[in-house]
């Protein structure tokens, strides 16, 4: 680097690690006070544009991270939090914001949330004015659980927390549901009830939850010793006509037809029902069939109301709420954590409909 500090030292020299400066190291670099360096970097006071420009500029230069929440009572709080979705449609995003909220507000802090919809400056627009709002943190949601960049530099100092959304940074708090757990939930399931066959049509290969899935569904048929074979996997789209696509072809073929169907989400399961139906097959005496997501308006208008994984996204929600506050609090946390899944049984697989089945439930 070849800024250099008022005593003509590199910005970068010291044996200070990036992110371990103090203000103190601002201050002597920039060769101004400590008062100047808090007016230049929460912008205001009276400063010169030279004198603010140059204080920035150091700080950036060494990587200065002011760690305001760990000193939050030092401070007053602005009691605010934003949430940065890319979710338009809410699918996702809406149970996880609710639950986020309802905790948050136990705790006196409000909400502003932002859409960014996939457009990256959009995203740091949001964020630079959710700074500017001095939000005591951030969280980051998303339509699908696939990694994303992460939003730091431009939120460094505050906690962040990714639920339903995760980065590569091991310092990063990811919150995300099992998915690898919730199909081996679901064709155990199917299993325990006697389905020998079971296939599973699913989603486009390049996100992570429909790999994640076929691995659970894997893992399940050789726990209940069965054999999985490749051609009773079928990707595709998330769609009724995929689902409907997909059976087709599975069910039209000479050799061995599946007893079950483990769908990789709702409505893949509602286009395979559909399909099943005009071939003369019944569900679920014929064929049993669970889907993925819970999805209310699919779900329970499907004909039998269809048997499906939740996600259990309130409870997400509710654990970004509870993880934002300690960090806020000033404890480090960090890591991917997944949440487990549940089971929602209706008509579709074979059972009498009842409570939830956890990950830890038997027959």
């Amino acid at each position: 680097m070849n800024d250099r500090s008022s005593d003509g030292a590199p910005f970068g020299d010291g044996d200070l690690a990036p992110g371990t400066r103090t203000i103190h190291d601002v201050a002597r670099l920039a060769g101004v006070s400590i008062g100047t360096v808090s007016k230049a970097l929460n912008a205001n006071g009276r400063l010169s544009a030279e004198t603010r420009a140059k204080v920035l500029k150091v700080a950036k230069a060494i990587d200065y991270r002011p760690n305001d929440l760990a000193q939050s009572l030092h401070r007053a709080r602005s009691m605010t939090v934003g949430i940065l979705s890319n979710d338009s449609f809410g699918r996702f995003a809406f149970p996880i914001v609710e639950a986020l909220e309802r905790r948050l507000f136990d705790h006196g802090i409000a909400v502003f949330m932002c859409n960014a919809t996939d457009d990256p400056m959009r995203e740091q627009r949001h964020i630079a004015q959710l700074l500017g709002k001095r939000v005591d943190g951030l969280v980051v949601t998303a339509r699908r659980a696939d990694r994303r960049a992460p939003i730091e530099p431009a939120a460094r100092g505050l906690p962040v927390v990714y639920v339903f959304s995760q980065v590569e940074n091991p310092d990063a708090l990811c919150l995300l549901p099992d998915d690898e757990g919730g199909a081996r939930l679901a064709v155990g399931h199917l299993a325990a009830l006697g389905r020998r066959r079971i296939a599973h049509i699913t989603g486009p290969e390049r996100f992570e939850a429909v790999r994640l899935r076929e691995m659970g569904w894997r893992k399940a048929l050789g726990e209940a010793g069965l054999r999985p074979d490749s051609s009773d996997c079928r990707s595709g789209q998330w769609s009724e006509a995929w689902g409907r696509d997909a059976a087709q072809a599975l069910f039209s073929r000479r050799r061995a037809i599946p007893d079950a169907l483990f769908c990789g989400n709702d409505q893949i399961a509602r286009g395979a029902v559909d399909a099943l139906r005009e071939m003369g097959l019944a569900v679920p005496d014929d064929v049993a069939v669970i889907g993925f997501d819970n999805w209310d308006v699919m779900v329970e208008a499907a004909r039998p109301a269809l048997t499906s994984v939740d996600m259990n996204l309130e409870a997400l929600g509710r654990e970004a709420g509870a993880s934002l506050i300690e960090m806020m609090g000033g404890r480090a946390l960090k890591g991917v954590r997944r949440l487990p899944c549940s089971l929602v049984i209706r008509n579709s697989c074979g059972a009498r409909g009842g409570a939830p089945k956890g990950e830890n439930d038997h027959e």
